[in-house]
């Protein structure tokens, strides 16, 4: 970016920080299953039990911009997956409003259990708020896929939102952030591409982002949004 753009982008920062709404993450239960569970006992019978799914991250993962988990990412997750296999999915929530990839390295990961199928990972908006190195962030990234990938037979890691297409971000300000999540993004790409069982998903999968994509704070998605990002995670799970 031009230097001459710095202080326009440091005073649209500003703005974005004294306008912008701050929403609590999810309220209720950050456990449940998703799912019907007419015919579980012959699943089971079967050796086809719940599928067992963990999302952990930033904001998104603890559901800001909606009131419960269920019409967050994690819930609408767990419901696609339910929908496309047939199977109930127990899902679980892990996720911290403001969390960069160390706090989630030090402080979320530990607490998954082992033996899920599916692990999800939505971060890398506070690392790019927070000037975060891309050295640190791909060390960090690099320990947190590894420890994923010893929990869960698969792991889905999505790239950072596109800035640009937030509403409550002035245009020069999303492209400056934007220039910083594309350098992010390539690190995690290479980062997910060594470790097997490992997908990583570009963000541009999920555009464009329409008028009802994003929460009141025009920041964190909807429930519709949610769902929108979930169903192309949900579609790149090998089950």
């Amino acid at each position: 970016m031009n230097p001459l753009l710095i202080p326009v982008v440091a005073a649209q920062a500003v703005y974005v920080r004294l306008s912008t709404e701050t929403l609590p993450p999810a309220g209720g239960p950050d456990s449940g299953t998703a799912g019907g569970t007419a015919g579980a006992a012959a699943d089971a019978a079967a050796g086809a039990g719940p599928l067992r799914i963990a999302v952990v991250g930033e904001s998104t993962a603890a559901g800001c911009g909606v009131e419960r988990h269920e019409d967050g990412f994690t819930g609408q997750f767990a419901r696609e997956l339910s929908a496309r296999t047939g199977r109930p999915v127990d899902w679980s929530v892990f996720g911290r409003y403001g969390a960069t990839a160390r706090r989630i390295r030090y402080r979320l990961v530990p607490e998954l259990d082992t033996g899920l199928h599916v692990a999800a990972l939505l971060a890398g908006v506070n690392d790019v708020l927070t000037r975060r190195s891309s050295q640190d962030w791909g060390d960090d990234l690099a320990a947190v896929v590894g420890e994923l990938a010893q929990r869960a037979d698969q792991v889905l890691v999505t790239g950072i939102p596109p800035f640009g297409e937030f509403p409550s971000i002035p245009k020069t300000l999303g492209r400056y952030l934007g220039e910083r999540a594309a350098v992010l993004d390539e690190v995690a790409q290479r980062v997910c591409s060594e470790v097997q069982g490992v997908t990583w998903i570009p963000s541009a999968n999920v555009l464009p982002m329409g008028p009802d994509f994003f929460a009141r704070d025009r920041f964190h998605p909807s429930a519709q949004g949610y769902r929108e990002w979930a169903q192309v995670v949900a579609g790149k799970v090998a089950l």
